[in-house]
């Protein structure tokens, strides 16, 4: 078993190192409590930190992490009030006014989906039921991209989730009326853990778009040049 003390020791380092040198942003985090400026719906996945990726500061960002990034549809809110109700603070109580939903490549939560295989235990069943959320991201892969490689259709689906979180957020009427009312923003963010690059939904284009204009894409790890994937515009839905 690995010594967890090595947390401990940063977290000295964390003291010395910041909270020692930022008295006056953490006096005024205590005294006027948190006024994010965005929530960001991320994956658990320990190589993926919102805070270190986005060099952003305490106070600055509210983070929502769970398997693959997902956010299910209003209709099953309260099955999964852990999510949900972590969106309705940040949006109703704290008042951010961007919410970003941030996949990664190589996520683990959406190769299971991908693979599709029986839950063989009671673990594996809490996952796959998590999962169902991206269902329909999964198919849609499968019916556009028959034939590609395990690697594209993963890496599609995992560009696709995001968007089908982006849907479901629109199911909630008090985001909804708030995106139509331009008092909240939605926005799809993808990682590409592998040459450290961040890519932007496009909804004009119907495709995720490198963040870095110098970066024209991303090929995955066979080679194979991923192309765009136009799917539902969250701007759109009913």
């Amino acid at each position: 078993m690995r010594d967890v003390n090595v947390f401990l020791k940063g977290f000295r380092r964390f003291q010395h190192h910041y909270f020692d040198r930022n008295p006056e942003l953490f006096d005024r985090l205590f005294a006027e409590g948190q006024r994010p400026r965005a929530l960001m719906v991320a994956c658990c996945d320990s190589r993926c930190d919102p805070g270190v990726l986005t060099d952003s500061e305490p106070g600055d960002m509210f983070v929502v992490r769970n398997v693959a990034n997902l956010v299910p549809p209003h209709i099953q809110a309260t099955a999964y009030a852990g999510t949900t109700s972590a969106i309705a603070f940040a949006i109703c109580n704290l008042g951010v006014e961007h919410v970003i939903v941030m996949g990664h490549a190589r996520c683990g939560g959406i190769r299971a989906l991908m693979e599709n295989r029986p839950p063989a235990c009671d673990e594996e069943l809490l996952i796959a039921k998590w999962l169902e959320i991206a269902a329909d991201a999964r198919l849609r892969v499968l019916k556009e991209l028959p034939g590609k490689s395990q690697e594209t259709q993963a890496r599609a689906c995992e560009q696709a989730s995001i968007l089908k979180s982006l849907e479901n957020l629109m199911s909630f009427p008090w985001i909804s009326r708030r995106v139509n009312e331009g008092k909240l923003a939605l926005h799809g963010w993808y990682f590409d853990m592998e040459n450290g690059a961040l890519l932007q939904y496009d909804s004009d284009a119907g495709e995720f778009r490198a963040t870095d204009m110098h970066i024209e894409g991303c090929a995955d790890h066979s080679g194979e040049s991923l192309q765009p994937q136009r799917l539902i515009e969250p701007g759109n839905l009913s």
